[in-house]
């Protein structure tokens, strides 16, 4: 029995095929959270994903980094350096990617670039309450 796939139906798709199907952004009335939102397509091995939360003037102001996921539906609160004004726009940004096999030998040529396999951007803003 798999935990993490409940449907044994559903096609679980190679690392080149899998994508993000949802990225929402939640800020807290505290207006020093975020709760981010993230599903993924069903995939056969365990991606990895890069999320930045940034303000208007491009400054990031948060981030997060999941190592090889074992969920497709993810929620995580990001909490922002210092509190948000009101009404000021954020970019949330999150990028699923691959860390590139060793060679056959065993080696890992570096710096050992990732395989991105999508990117989505969004932007939404705060008002503290």
């Amino acid at each position: 029995m798999d935990l993490f796939f409940p449907n044994p139906d559903e096609e679980r798709l190679p690392p080149e095929q899998v994508r993000l199907l949802d990225l929402r952004a939640e800020p807290w009335p505290d207006a020093k959270r975020v709760k981010v939102l993230i599903e993924i397509t069903p995939f056969e091995k365990r991606p990895s994903l890069e999320i930045s939360l940034t303000d208007a003037s491009g400054s990031q102001v948060a981030s997060a980094n999941i190592l090889e996921t074992m969920a497709r539906r993810l929620e995580i609160n990001l909490h922002l350096r210092a509190p948000a004004p009101a009404g000021e726009v954020y970019s949330l940004s999150a990028t699923l990617y691959y860390q590139k096999p060793p060679t056959q030998g065993g080696e890992i040529d570096y710096p050992a670039e990732p395989l991105v396999v999508d990117h989505r951007q969004i932007s939404f803003s705060i008002t503290a309450v």
